[in-house]
């Protein structure tokens, strides 16, 4: 129970911390919506596209979106040396990770919050929009999987002079099966005869995606920012 109460407090200072500069959010959801306008320029005028282009287009928009507000958020620890006075503290370091990883999350969600409803509302011909539950239920795991391995990679390479440029670098190919498994599962809702086993089968694996990763970050977190 203190794990969790401490996990809470310090995702109580993340969410506190942020709502108050709100930087990380407006730069987040910006970015999205740029990203949106920007690929849904490149189409026809019509606003028609092929059923397999737009999960690729919203996954990517919430990855790039998403890796931005990741960094971000782990700087201002590097930045105030947040990160070594909560590792320093009596907090257990599995509720400094939750509480990160669970703000990384929330952040994402934010991201696919702003940014499929946009693609729902300038690509009508995908149909994102039609199956909600199994769609957010998606949104959710794929999220929580960033979450998880982002906080992992982006606190181990906190101290790193070239963060910047390593993160996307390292994080990526571990969250090619992620998107993988996401883009297929959106492909077989919004298509014009829409798959719902096959949806299922691909949000099963990203469950277990999640879970396999959640497991080795709660056993690798704390010796790779112990460093």
């Amino acid at each position: 129970m203190n794990t969790l109460r401490c996990a809470i407090t310090v995702l109580r200072k993340d969410l506190l911390v942020e709502l108050r500069s709100r930087e990380i959010i407006y730069t987040a959801i910006f970015f999205a919506a740029l990203l949106v306008v920007i690929f849904t320029v490149a189409l026809p005028r019509d606003g028609r596209v092929d059923d397999r282009m737009a999960p690729g287009m919203l996954w990517a928009t919430i990855a790039f979106a998403g890796t931005i507000g990741l960094g971000r958020a782990f700087d201002r620890e590097r930045e105030d040396d947040t990160m070594r006075a909560l590792l320093l503290s009596p907090a257990p370091r599995l509720a400094v990770f939750l509480g990160k990883a669970v703000a990384i999350t929330m952040l994402i969600l934010l991201v696919a919050a702003v940014a499929t409803p946009l693609f729902g509302l300038f690509l009508t011909s995908a149909r994102l929009l039609d199956h909600p539950l199994p769609l957010v239920v998606l949104l959710v795991l794929g999220a929580l999987g960033f979450g998880v391995v982002g906080s992992v990679f982006a606190a181990a390479l906190l101290r790193v002079r070239s963060r910047d440029v390593l993160l996307p670098i390292v994080l990526y190919p571990i969250l090619i099966p992620l998107f993988f498994a996401a883009t297929n599962a959106t492909l077989a809702l919004c298509v014009t005869d829409p798959n719902m086993a096959k949806a299922w089968y691909w949000i099963s694996l990203l469950a277990g995606y999640d879970g396999v990763f959640l497991v080795l970050s709660l056993w690798l977190f704390e010796s790779l920012v112990i460093e």
